[in-house]
């Protein structure tokens, strides 16, 4: 039977290898890493992504994994709350599920298929080419050089892939003006169900708490000033703390040390133009490294997989020809073009307005507000938000 090769075992290549392997499609998934238990940035799950996990059939072991959900997210303007936007009666509402224990169970989930083999320490070099076409890929293990073959190769390993710099697809680079550095803090603050973002005056600050027993800080800076940051030491969080609120400012400053080592999320997002060549489809970050903004990376990694799925499994099951293969893996990127476009457009939009000190910018978040305004407000701001949380197109999972 016709086989498939899934390079990276993040998100997309995760649940692209457990959904083929469901299908009865022979699937080895090669993972770079030993284990699972590396940092990850992305680990809010939308609507949109919880919908695609249980479109894959996995809603019930991702409810028993730690997670935590939010019921409100507030916006602040300096130390000034401007709205606070109530999100539990989404459904589902946004929550924080780690990545290392989701990624553990879907491969666990896919290792109940006999079809499905998981190779940890694999670092891919290079495609296998015969007369034009992918075959396979040329490794390193941790036992030596290995060549893995496979009628079709899926690379899901992020956006410094080794196969998207080999495959040399034409690609459109968007600009990006900022950075994000990322810190951890102990405890959940304010507590264990609230968002808070800080705008305006130059400043971006998302934070978040973790179903780990910490809260996450995001502050978007400068692109290339983080060397600057790192060389201030724990004072960085003195020049932040003058554009939070008071009860924030005093939660960074007993806990400087928690955030003395911050780490950089260098932003970048482009497309490629071609997601496919003959025998090779890219999906998630590989072929399209989405900006942080509305915590998207992973949401629509995980729709990727779905819609492969649905084309590239079905046509694998069939026993297709390679022709018919190469027509569904550009179909793929025919129906998953219009969400990420929409999407990554309207990431460049929020980090221009909120983060600005423009008029528009203090007009919309100025005090004082009547309480007619905020909620319209809030209701504006949850509809501007809604592709973020729902995605722009339908995806369902086809048997």
């Amino acid at each position: 039977m016709p086989n498939a090769v899934v390079v990276g075992a993040g998100p997309a290549g995760a649940l692209l290898a457990y959904l083929l392997a469901r299908r009865g499609v022979p699937v080895t998934l090669l993972e770079r890493q030993t284990d699972f238990s590396r940092e990850f940035r992305g680990e809010i799950l939308m609507p949109s992504g919880i919908a695609a996990l249980s479109e894959a059939g996995l809603r019930q072991p991702l409810d028993a994994l730690p997670n935590l959900s939010f019921r409100t997210v507030e916006l602040f303007r300096g130390e000034r709350r401007v709205v606070a936007i109530p999100i539990d009666r989404l459904d589902p509402p946004p929550r924080v599920a780690p990545q290392p224990a989701m990624l553990e169970m879907i491969v666990a989930e896919a290792a109940k298929f006999p079809g499905f083999t998981l190779e940890r320490g694999v670092t891919v070099r290079d495609l296998i080419y015969e007369k034009d076409r992918v075959m396979g890929v040329h490794a390193d293990t941790l036992e030596g050089p290995r060549d893995y073959r496979g009628d079709f190769v899926i690379a899901c390993d992020g956006r410094a892939s080794a196969i998207r710099k080999r495959a040399d697809l034409p690609q459109d680079r968007i600009m990006q003006g900022f950075d994000v550095v990322w810190g951890h803090l102990p405890g959940q603050f304010p507590d264990a169900h609230t968002a808070r973002g800080y705008i305006g005056s130059g400043h971006l600050l998302i934070m978040y708490p973790s179903p780990e027993g910490h809260t996450q800080i995001g502050w978007v800076i400068d692109k290339g000033t983080f060397g600057d940051i790192r060389r201030m030491g724990d004072k960085w969080i003195d020049e932040l703390a003058p554009h939070v609120s008071p009860d924030l400012r005093k939660y960074l400053v007993a806990n400087k040390t928690g955030l003395a080592r911050p780490f950089l999320l260098d932003v970048i997002c482009d497309r490629l133009r071609e997601w496919t060549a003959p025998g090779l489809l890219l999906i998630g970050d590989v072929a399209h490294p989405m900006s942080p903004v509305g915590g998207q990376g992973i949401n629509v990694a995980l729709r990727d997989a779905v819609v492969t799925a649905n084309h590239l499994g079905r046509a694998l099951e069939m026993h297709s020809d390679e022709a018919t293969l190469d027509f569904a893996a550009r179909n793929i990127q025919a129906e998953r073009w219009p969400e990420i476009t929409t999407i990554q457009d309207m990431q460049q939009i929020a980090p221009r307005f909120v983060a600005s000190n423009s008029l528009l910018s203090r007009v919309v978040t100025s005090a004082p507000m009547i309480a007619f305004a905020k909620l319209f407000l809030a209701n504006y701001l949850a509809k501007r938000f809604d592709p973020f949380l729902n995605g722009v197109t339908r995806v369902v999972m086809e048997l």
